[in-house]
């Protein structure tokens, strides 16, 4: 049976006490780097092979410090406190750089938890939009490599054809899932979060440079329920609150097909002029 390439892109190595080596795939590969979801899924998954894992994530956060160059690099995953029900994880990406000496290229920071059964309720409902089968796919061509990994069907919002400077809204709403066939788990949801390409592009209709500088996953589903998703679609939400001095934030709301949030992100992005 053939890994996934996701899982491939993924992959660590153990090589001490909370110690792994990796690489870059190139089937990920952005504009500079690579994709950041695949980064936020490759530090998350240092957590989850740690074997001092208490539950499963509640919230991820990547600094991306730097971009992450072509080939090897090293993750360590620490568990820095461990609660009856909750654990601190800080996770560190370095990559040896030109001067030959190690450089921190991500930083991050993981809760997990055990989740326990009580009242729930989800208060954000899925919006009433059409089904996947109503919706064409994304079939614009791209530059970026990691694009290709999804499908993508835009419903609203979808990136500009001309680039007049005549946005005036941020909002996108998408389905999307692997385009290779992928059961989602908890890596893989991380790397969704990620998938909206730069708000800015949108609202202004206008392409500047832009990077995330700084992203948080909140994990609403656990295993369980993101197994009952399997490699059904995923509704994806995007829009900004706001655009100041160089940055710009970037919430993201993704429901399963059958209604269920199952987590939110919010990123700080910046843009140059």
């Amino acid at each position: 049976m053939n890994t996934h390439v996701f899982d491939q892109a993924i992959a660590l190595t153990a090589t001490g006490d909370g110690q792994y080596a990796g690489a870059t795939s190139p089937a990920y590969a952005n504009m500079v780097g690579p994709f950041g979801g695949i980064t936020a899924a490759t530090a998350l998954n240092a957590v989850m092979q740690h074997p001092a894992l208490l539950g499963e994530p509640l919230s991820l956060t990547v600094n991306f410090c730097a971009a992450l160059a072509d080939g090897p690099f090293a993750v360590s995953a620490q568990p820095v406190r461990t609660n009856r029900s909750t654990q601190h994880w800080v996770v560190v990406i370095t990559q040896t750089g030109s001067s030959g000496e190690d450089e921190t290229v991500v930083t991050a920071s993981v809760v997990t938890a055990a989740r326990r059964s009580t009242w729930s309720v989800d208060d954000e409902p899925m919006p009433a939009v059409r089904a996947p089968a109503e919706v064409k796919p994304y079939t614009v061509p791209s530059p970026v490599e990691w694009i290709k990994r999804y499908e993508m069907r835009p419903i609203e919002g979808a990136i500009p054809h001309t680039w007049d400077g005549s946005g005036s809204d941020s909002r996108s709403r998408l389905w999307m899932r692997d385009a290779v066939p992928r059961a989602l788990d908890l890596c893989g949801l991380a790397a969704l979060a990620d998938v909206f390409f730069p708000r800015i592009w949108l609202r202004r209709a206008t392409r500047v440079p832009a990077g995330t500088v700084s992203m948080t996953v909140y994990f609403h589903a656990g295993s369980a329920q993101l197994a009952e998703v399997g490699h059904g679609w995923v509704l994806g939400q995007a829009r900004a609150q706001a655009f100041r001095n160089g940055f710009f934030d970037q919430t993201a709301l993704l429901w399963s097909e059958s209604g269920h949030l199952l987590c939110s992100s919010h990123q700080v992005v910046y843009y140059k002029e």
